[in-house]
């Protein structure tokens, strides 16, 4: 099986490349592309080319413009890449016959109430990012090509930088720390989106009827505060140097922190569509933060 991979170098298409390697022969692109191919998502037209050439029976997108506040002032960029990109790439896919795995995100709700999003809940983004994610979406189930789609949150790694780390600078710095309270989300390693991306790639494969939207987080939820206080004690307690005490660590409002793009409140997604379709337990976030903390520390 021919297998094409975008956006290599992030954080979940570095751990793609391991995960979807037992599967057939990976052809993985950054933003560089290689001698003759392309992964400019900035020139959608030129991943046209690089997908005929290549006619991969797989088409995995893990590129993107994550930047949520700097998508306010460049829309027409995020969109290329949000958007036009993506729907270039599933063009191609339904010409071919391949399967197009992509990548979105919780931020095409609009955050409202308490209860997690099913995969058929009312969209409405609150920012660019998440307008030109919602049309990526769009764009590929129009296509007919045959896809997965994964709307994920709150991703981090071991590999380049994560709020964790972030968070365990400041507090080898700051007597205090004051942190989000009311945003409400699952932190998403980046190896589990990986590892369940290959599983269910090979699944849909087989069965072309599994073929949708899925939403794919660890299980439980946190916030900003909550997250951050299970980060640092864990470090703590693996004897790193920390400077701020448990009780200096305090909780704040969204207002606090006024940001040019505006984030969910509610940031959780129902997965029960995903565990049932391809016979998954997703494991609860603090198992996955703990080894990432684990391996940086």
């Amino acid at each position: 099986m021919k297998i094409l991979l975008f956006g290599k170098n992030g954080q979940v298409g570095w751990e793609l490349q391991r995960s979807l390697a037992p599967l057939g022969d990976i052809v993985a692109l950054d933003h560089d592309g290689a001698p003759g191919l392309s992964g400019n998502f900035a020139d959608p037209e030129s991943l046209a080319a690089t997908v005929r050439a290549i006619a991969p029976d797989l088409i995995v997108n893990a590129a993107a413009h994550t930047a949520v506040d700097k998508a306010e002032s460049e829309p027409d960029f995020a969109r290329a890449l949000n958007a036009l990109a993506p729907g270039v790439l599933a063009r191609e896919a339904a010409t071919l016959g391949a399967l197009l795995v992509h990548y979105s995100t919780d931020y095409v709700f609009d955050g409202s109430g308490d209860a997690p999003r099913a995969e058929d809940a009312p969209t409405g983004p609150l920012s660019v990012y998440g307008a030109t994610k919602l049309e990526g979406e769009d764009l590929i189930r129009q296509s007919g090509c045959r896809h997965l789609i994964f709307r994920t949150s709150w991703v981090y790694a071991a590999r380049g930088g994560n709020f964790a780390k972030t968070m365990l600078k400041l507090a080898a710095e700051r007597d205090k720390l004051t942190i989000i309270d009311d945003q409400h989300g699952a932190p998403t390693g980046a190896e589990l989106l990986a590892d369940v991306t290959a599983h269910a790639a090979r699944m849909t494969l087989a069965q072309p009827e599994l073929a949708g939207t899925y939403h794919l987080v660890a299980g439980g939820t946190t916030t900003w505060h909550q997250y951050a206080r299970h980060v640092i004690e864990h470090a703590r307690g693996r004897g790193r140097a920390i400077r701020v005490a448990p009780d200096a660590i305090l909780p704040v409002p969204t207002s606090a922190f006024p940001t040019p793009a505006k984030r969910p409140a509610n940031s959780r997604l129902d997965t029960q569509k995903l565990q049932h379709a391809f016979g998954l337990t997703l494991p609860a976030w603090q198992l996955g933060v703990d080894r990432m903390l684990d391996e940086i520390l």
